[in-house]
C-alpha cells in the first residue's frame, strides 16, 4: 500500500492558534488527482488517564461545549509550540490536580481524523500519582475532582460516561494496562 500525497495547500482560514484550515490538492496511491481536499489543523493535546498508589482512577466531573451535560473527564490540555507531549502530560496532571507520577506509560499517538487532520492525540496512563501542591487552574469549565475504583472506573467507560472519543480510548487502554 502507497501514501496519499499532498500536491499543494492553501491555506484559507488562519482563525487563531486554535484552527486553521487548509486546501490540499492530493493525490491518491491510484494516481487520482482530488482538489480542494479540507484539511483541518489544529494543536496535538494529550489526556492522562491517573492511577494513585492505592490502584484508585483520579478524574474529573465537568462540562463542555460539546459534549452534552456533565461528563467525566481525565486530565488533559494542548500541548505549547515545540513542548514534547510527555513533558506536556506533566504539566498538566501538576496544573490540574496538583499531581506528580512515580511512572509513565504511553498510551498511543492518534490523529484525530485520519482523512482531514485536526490534531493528534497523545494518551498516557500515570501510575503512581501523588499531591504535591496546589491545583493551578486555568481551565474554562469548573472542574470537581472524582476518585474511582477499577470497577467503576470500567462501569463508567461502559456507560458512556468519557463523552469525549479521546478519553474514552485513553480509559480503554488504562484499563488494559492496570
Amino acid at each position: 500500500m502507497r501514501p496519499w500525497k499532498t500536491l499543494a495547500r492553501t491555506v484559507i482560514l488562519d482563525h487563531s492558534k486554535w484552527l486553521r484550515v487548509e486546501d490540499h490538492t492530493i493525490q491518491l496511491p491510484d494516481g487520482t488527482v482530488l482538489e480542494k481536499w479540507c484539511w483541518l489543523v489544529s494543536p496535538d493535546y494529550v489526556n492522562v488517564v491517573v492511577q494513585n498508589d492505592d490502584g484508585d482512577f483520579l478524574c474529573f466531573r465537568q462540562t463542555k461545549y460539546a459534549a452534552e451535560g456533565v461528563t467525566l473527564a481525565p486530565v488533559g490540555g494542548y500541548l505549547d509550540p515545540g513542548e514534547d507531549p510527555l513533558a506536556c502530560a506533566k504539566r498538566e496532571l501538576r496544573e490540574e490536580m496538583g499531581c506528580e507520577a512515580r511512572e509513565w506509560i504511553a498510551l498511543g499517538r492518534f490523529p484525530c481524523d485520519g482523512n482531514h487532520g485536526n490534531g493528534t492525540a497523545n494518551l498516557f496512563l500515570a501510575k503512581g500519582a501523588h499531591t504535591v501542591g496546589e491545583v493551578i487552574a486555568d481551565d474554562l469549565e469548573e472542574q470537581v475532582p472524582v476518585t474511582l475504583s477499577r470497577t467503576e472506573m470500567m462501569n463508567a467507560l461502559l456507560a458512556g460516561e468519557f463523552k469525549v472519543l479521546s478519553w474514552s480510548t485513553a480509559v480503554a487502554m488504562a484499563l488494559y494496562h492496570t
